[in-house]
């Protein structure tokens, strides 16, 4: 007994302790990926990012992401984000997608950046993205989502929160983008709900298979910033 608890001490330790820092790190943990994903990072004129996975626990994980990026603040440098592995479905056979999410954002000066779910559908399960859906939880120093007009098409009213929604292309990709109108910190929901009021009110196409689900943070330009989950879980049923 004594040996296995120090087994699960260390496996612990090693988690909190392993934060990454390349462009393309990930880290296993549980049912989800943990990604520092600093996609775009050469467009800034400095700037650094690092994530850690700091616990797992049953379907849930925390984790944290912590940078500074200077220069080009109308460009995401990167978005570090936990995804979730899961068997591909179509909208229409998607019964429910329950998730929960609460962290935090710490910054020095002026931070812009959103914190936001990334979900991509396409017409066949392994084919290339149609449809992009984010949810912002967050959009702080004046974070704009994409956008044809710059302005929102609708405001609508999703498990209790309200969202302005803004369309727009992203190269061959349709984006629809839920912004919350004030910051959510704790946020559960079922994202089938968006999808649902996007089939009806859209024109969205319920056969599109969901092939992504993420949620994590976008930061365009931001000194001493972190951004802590401490617990973040979704499931696709």
């Amino acid at each position: 007994m004594r040996a296995f608890l120090t087994v699960i001490i260390a496996t612990l330790l090693s988690v909190s302790a392993a934060d990454m820092c390349g462009q393309w790190r990930l880290s296993k943990a549980g049912k989800y990926i943990v990604y520092n994903n600093l996609w775009n990072q050469n467009t800034a004129t400095s700037g650094s990012q690092c994530t850690g996975v700091d616990k797992i626990s049953g379907s849930t994980v925390a984790w944290h992401t912590s940078y500074s990026w200077a220069g080009a603040p109308t460009q995401v440098k990167s978005y570090s984000n936990a995804a979730l592995v899961f068997s591909k479905k179509q909208i229409k056979n998607i019964k429910s997608i329950p998730t929960t999410m609460k962290y935090s954002y710490s910054y020095s000066g002026t931070l812009i950046a959103d914190v936001a779910y990334d979900l991509f559908t396409s017409s066949t399960a392994t084919g290339s993205n149609e449809y992009e859906i984010m949810i912002w939880l967050a959009a702080y120093g004046g974070a704009g989502p994409i956008s044809s007009t710059g302005k929102a098409i609708a405001t609508v009213t999703i498990g209790g929160n309200s969202f302005k929604l803004y369309k727009g292309p992203n190269g061959s990709t349709t984006v629809y983008s839920f912004v919350a109108t004030k910051t959510i910190t704790n946020f559960s929901a079922d994202l089938l709900q968006f999808f649902t009021y996007l089939v009806k009110n859209q024109a969205f196409p319920s056969t599109q298979y969901l092939t992504t689900l993420e949620a994590g943070t976008e930061p365009f330009t931001g000194s001493n910033a972190k951004m802590t989950v401490s617990a973040y879980s979704a499931a696709v049923n």
